[in-house]
């Protein structure tokens, strides 16, 4: 199978780019305890290089609080996304009665609260558990699972990836091994569309109609049974486990193992009782679709961006009633049984301003903590986003280590020492910044190319998008 490496790196101009999974890729598109966080890891390891981890993950949680310059921070798994009203209304107080009042959205969909008091960590897992949000503390920081957001909703896929998504939180937090993985190891399952068949899943599930779906992990792809999808998934994350302690590296990812480490994925679903079968290499190209575009969803849900990717608790709030709230790896909410022009245009208005239509300027920009939230920071990016016209993604950091950054390719804007920023690698004064993005952001679009990967046949090439 065609392997390539999930890497970021810099296209022409130096528009920031990244491969897209760990298999070939056809774009459609551009795509109650406190602990302190120890230092930022090492740079990521050149390609070809395994990485060798000499500490335990450190990602923070809902029970495990990072320290940050506004105060201590929350990340709050949510398996799809997914929020009851209930939910919803204890996050929102949350926010208010023990945070600065704002929910921040993921690049996972997950939420986090900020600027919580040092002394508030039993307080807030009372909380969020009281709300069914902590069903395994053990397990909260290794619920990482990305769903397709529109599935069942708009007529492009089927409902079985919101259902695998949960069946699969069940399975994980049920198995007491799965806490060994990190906190960054991530689940990914799309309904076909290829919305979020890219975000560089460790596990990826991809619906291959109600009864079948891919499983890739690394370098392989197997069919199975859409009835044993969420197995599988879990299979696949214990043959993850088992790789990474022969290696003996400390790997927290699949892509992070060495070569010659590859998960026993076949053998793990032979002694679970999976049927699978392997895919020929032509059929198990990852294919790419967009990321949904704000505006209704058919004819029972909506879909809105948070601007920057933060929400007041009122903003969270306005979204009700709904059967349910489904946040978004593009920093949005699908609400589920809310519709009509009505509903979008009073969420769009003041007092809450949410992104409501896919020609908004500010659809597609996202933003770092900067400062003051964050001691690495150089500048006040979230102050100084301009977002210049709609076109390709543009992301703000306030440091070299563009936290939660996009996907794909996207504009890629660096706050520096001297006061000034990087826009594709080129110097820019904070006041020429709203015309510099314009003009990267409406840049011709990447050219679909062949390229030669690593692979386990080294006479394999792997489509990628390039600029």
């Amino acid at each position: 199978m065609p392997i390539c490496i999930l890497d970021r790196g810099v296209g022409g101009a130096g528009r920031a780019v990244e491969s897209a999974g760990s298999h070939s890729v056809v774009a459609r598109c551009p795509v109650g305890m406190l602990a302190a966080m120890p230092p930022t890891p090492p740079p990521t390891p050149e390609r070809d290089e395994a990485r060798i981890r000499d500490r335990g993950d450190a990602c923070p949680g809902a029970l495990r609080l990072h320290a940050a310059d506004d105060g201590r921070l929350a990340r709050l798994r949510l398996p799809a996304g997914r929020l009851t009203s209930r939910q919803v209304e204890v996050l929102a107080t949350a926010a208010e009665s023990l945070g600065d009042g704002r929910i921040s959205l993921t690049s996972r969909g997950n939420a986090e609260l900020r600027g919580l008091a040092e002394e508030c960590g039993a307080e807030l897992a009372a909380l969020l558990a009281e709300a069914g949000l902590l069903p395994s503390p053990t397990h909260e920081r290794v619920r990482n699972i990305v769903a397709s957001p529109a599935a069942g909703l708009d007529g492009l896929g089927g409902p079985e990836v919101q259902l695998w998504a949960r069946a699969l939180d069940g399975l994980l937090c049920a198995a007491p091994w799965a806490a060994a993985l990190s906190g960054r190891f991530l689940f990914v399952l799309d309904d076909g569309r290829g919305d979020v068949a890219g975000l560089g899943g460790d596990v990826t599930l991809v619906a291959v109609g109600p009864e079948s779906a891919l499983l890739y992990v690394g370098g392989l792809a197997l069919r199975v049974r859409g009835a044993d999808a969420p197995r599988a998934a879990l299979a696949a994350a214990g043959a993850f486990l088992d790789a990474a302690r022969e290696a003996g590296n400390g790997a927290w990812r699949v892509r992070e193992l060495p070569e010659g480490h590859a998960p026993d994925v076949a053998g793990a679903l032979d002694r679970a009782g999976i049927a699978a079968e392997p895919v020929p290499a032509g059929e198990s190209l990852l294919v790419l679709g967009q990321p949904l575009a704000p505006g209704p969803l058919g004819a029972t849900a909506l879909y809105v961006l948070a601007p920057l990717g933060r929400l007041t608790a009122a903003q969270l709030r306005a979204l009700l009633p709904a059967e349910e709230i489904r946040l978004t790896p593009w920093r949005g909410a699908v609400v589920v049984g809310a519709a009509g022009p009505d509903r979008l245009a009073a969420l769009a208005a003041p007092p809450y301003g949410l992104i409501t239509r896919p020609d908004s300027p500010w659809a597609g920009v996202s933003a770092c903590t900067g400062r003051p939230g964050c001691a690495k920071s150089l500048a006040d990016v979230r102050a100084d986003a301009a977002p210049g016209r709609t076109g390709l993604p543009v992301h703000y950091s306030g440091c070299e280590r563009r936290c939660g950054h996009p996907h794909g390719t996207w504009v890629d804007v660096v706050a520096t020492a001297d006061g000034t920023y990087l826009v594709d690698g080129v110097p820019t004064a904070r006041t020429a910044l709203p015309e510099a993005v314009a003009t990267a952001r409406t840049a011709p679009p990447p050219a679909v190319t062949t390229a030669r990967t690593k692979s386990a046949t080294p006479t394999t090439t792997a489509t990628t998008t390039t600029r």
